[in-house]
């Protein structure tokens, strides 16, 4: 039995699963990894992970939180600018599902939530009522900064405190994970994909979130923030008839089947 196993499926693990979930324990990590006495980590978590440092910007790394935070080099990266299309705003793992009516996703094999529950805003909720919402998964090994989606007019950043489960699918399947956890979102009014929700969510033993810009202009391709230690999860919400998804995303999805996409790339084009 794996540790997570043992967390999230007996009662032994589940009561120390609250907690390992809880922000104290999640702070007190944090402020470990943001030390110079982390930096011994790196090696071991790069050789695991299998992670090619030749992508990524290295000079002056002096903590773990630092070499999780890294920056890819120039061109690694290359974002579609065309209007029309939608674009991965991170790398990672993409599963998509139908918002129905009544603003409620249901995972495969997971648990149910609402949007509603998810933003704690019943009125910009309803917008996405049959809808998309869009769930991208970082593993420990990805790039941990993330990008804008698209362009237009920003919203000021919502935070919405809660724990830090982690967002393995093993947790997914237990609890209504992206309406429990810390996360973080802003409402961008684009002219193409109309009102679009980016949000982030962190996760187990710190997944803190960094976002770089308050209300303003947001850019298509321009980074947004990014996540420090603990798996972590971009969502986009979008609006009913605004998009058209890759279809080996879809039928991936409806599989249960999560989808690799790099940051920048398209990953569905607007409905005209």
């Amino acid at each position: 039995m794996d540790g997570l196993t043992f967390l999230y499926k007996t009662a032994v693990g589940r009561c120390l699963l609250k907690l390992l979930a809880s922000r104290p324990v999640s702070k007190l990590c944090g402020a470990f990894l943001d030390s110079k006495l982390s930096s011994f980590l790196i090696k071991g978590f790069v050789k695991k992970n299998s992670i090619d440092l030749s992508e990524y910007e290295l000079d002056g790394i002096k903590s773990f939180n630092q070499f999780f935070r890294r920056r890819i080099k120039e061109g690694k990266r290359p974002f579609d600018m065309d209007p029309a299309h939608l674009c991965s705003p991170c790398d990672g793992l993409l599963t998509v599902y139908p918002i129905n009516d009544a603003g409620t996703v249901i995972p495969v094999k997971q648990s149910a939530y609402t949007i509603a529950t998810m933003l704690k805003d019943k009125e910009l909720a309803s917008r996405y009522n049959g809808g998309t919402c869009l769930v991208f998964r970082l593993c420990v090994d990805n790039y941990h900064r993330y990008a804008y989606s698209v362009s237009g007019a920003k919203g000021p950043n919502i935070f919405i405190p809660g724990i830090l489960h982690t967002v393995q699918p093993i947790a997914l399947e237990e609890f209504p994970v992206f309406a429990q956890n810390c996360r973080e979102y802003t409402v961008i009014e684009s002219s193409e994909f109309g009102r679009v929700v980016q949000m982030e969510v962190g996760a187990m033993l710190v997944g803190r979130i960094v976002n770089l810009e308050q209300a303003g202009k947001a850019e298509r391709g321009m980074e947004k923030g990014y996540f420090e230690y603990g798996g972590s999860t971009v969502i986009l919400l979008i609006e009913k008839d605004k998009l058209t998804l890759r279809q080996d995303i879809v039928a991936n999805s409806q599989n249960g089947i999560e989808t690799p996409v790099k940051m920048g790339q398209c990953i569905g084009t607007l409905i005209k």
